[in-house]
């Protein structure tokens, strides 16, 4: 039999189940259910036949890519318009 090993408490999981991923982004599962299904939020991956689970890095940048509310959204990471999309000439 094998021993399962536990992560260390600094090591954050890399894939989480429906409701943990439903959690991390802030939704009720159904919610994401839908979100997933409109194609806001990433497919899961399937580790068995019956088990699957979404890539935090995915959800990640799947929330990167949401609108803001009131603003662009074209946004850099960092919240600010690209300095080129104010038609400057230089």
């Amino acid at each position: 039999m094998t021993r399962q090993v536990a992560l260390p408490p600094t090591l954050p999981p890399r894939l989480i189940g429906r409701e943990a991923a439903a959690a991390y982004v802030s939704v009720s599962p159904k919610t994401f259910d839908v979100m997933v299904s409109e194609g806001r939020m990433p497919q899961a991956r399937e580790l068995t036949p019956r088990r699957w689970a979404w890539d935090v890095r995915e959800l990640d940048a799947a929330v990167d890519g949401l609108p803001r509310k009131g603003g662009p959204a074209d946004q850099d990471e960092t919240g600010m318009v690209p300095a080129d999309d104010f038609g400057w000439d230089d």
